[in-house]
């Protein structure tokens, strides 16, 4: 069974679907070693580090990703500064976690480094969409992306004036985590929609079992969901993994492949050119690898 506290090696199965050239994993995170990387103390600690990270990827055939800073480690970025240098600028790039005091001395030293946006989920640390203009305008001459993530009931319908007046591009993650219950129903997910159609939102595929109320690898009731953002923006919409899958529901007893979320896209229908643009197209233009 994976363990998300010690992947210490790769392994797992080819997916039936065979990724496009340039395609990306948007939103996965690295644990490196503590001696190196201290974590938060009040937690228990991870280690997943980029080398099983790059095996992973060239397993199931994905060219590019974006490293998203894990709340382990605070503000420091030190440690996902290190995997985007380890993969390359070619393949890799990143979001990070910034106060909103951050000088712009260190934004272009981060951004050097391979970010390109910040990560903003509440509870986590200081950042959320109510003070989220603030950091918009922070980083937006870097041309950088604000991806938000958020446990409360409506978040998105209750600041969603908020998202389509920031000057940044606002990216949701895993299907912006909307009700299991109320499915394509719930006005969160109406709401999400709204502001992608408006063009300045995008959604990361990823994550269904937030969302779903089937079991993974399935998530039958995810397909409708995506149905309908594809209807609205196809442009809009990117992959990506979440290894090594946090809060992912182990105790189901069905284990954890990074082939089977890849494999979702087949599952639920999606036809190729639209998982050209999900999978390469869009990410390579919103994380600046295609400039």
């Amino acid at each position: 069974m994976f363990d998300i506290n010690n992947v210490s090696e790769d392994y797992g199965r080819t997916p039936k679907l065979k990724a496009p050239p340039k395609s990306c994993d948007t939103h996965s995170h690295v644990y490196g070693p503590l001696d190196k990387f201290p974590q938060r103390q009040e937690l228990k600690s991870r280690f997943a580090p980029v080398d099983v990270y790059r095996n992973m990827l060239d397993r199931i055939g994905i060219e590019r990703c974006v490293i998203v800073h894990s709340s382990f480690y605070g503000f420091d970025n030190s440690c996902s500064l290190d995997a985007i240098a380890a993969l390359g600028s070619d393949r890799a790039r990143g979001t990070c976690v910034i106060p909103i005091n951050t000088p712009t001395r260190e934004i272009q030293r981060l951004h050097d480094g391979g970010m390109r946006g910040v990560r903003v989920s509440h509870g986590a640390d200081d950042l959320s969409p109510e003070n989220a203009a603030d950091l918009a305008r922070l980083v937006a001459p870097y041309g950088w992306i604000l991806q938000f993530q958020d446990k409360r009931p409506n978040w998105i319908a209750d600041n969603a004036s908020t998202f389509a007046q920031l000057p940044v591009p606002v990216v949701f993650d895993h299907f912006g985590r909307t009700s299991p219950e109320e499915g394509v129903d719930s006005s969160e997910f109406k709401a999400m929609v709204t502001l992608v159609e408006k063009g300045n939102a995008w959604v990361k595929i990823s994550g269904a079992h937030y969302s779903s109320k089937n079991q993974h690898p399935g998530n039958e009731d995810m397909a409708e969901r995506l149905r309908i953002l594809i209807d609205a923006r196809p442009d809009r919409l990117i992959w990506a993994l979440n290894w090594p899958f946090p809060d992912y529901p182990f105790e189901s007893g069905v284990d954890a492949d990074s082939a089977d979320f890849l494999n979702q896209l087949l599952h639920w229908e999606v036809d190729e050119q639209t998982r050209k643009m999900i999978l390469a197209t869009n990410p390579g233009k919103l994380f600046s690898f295609d400039d």
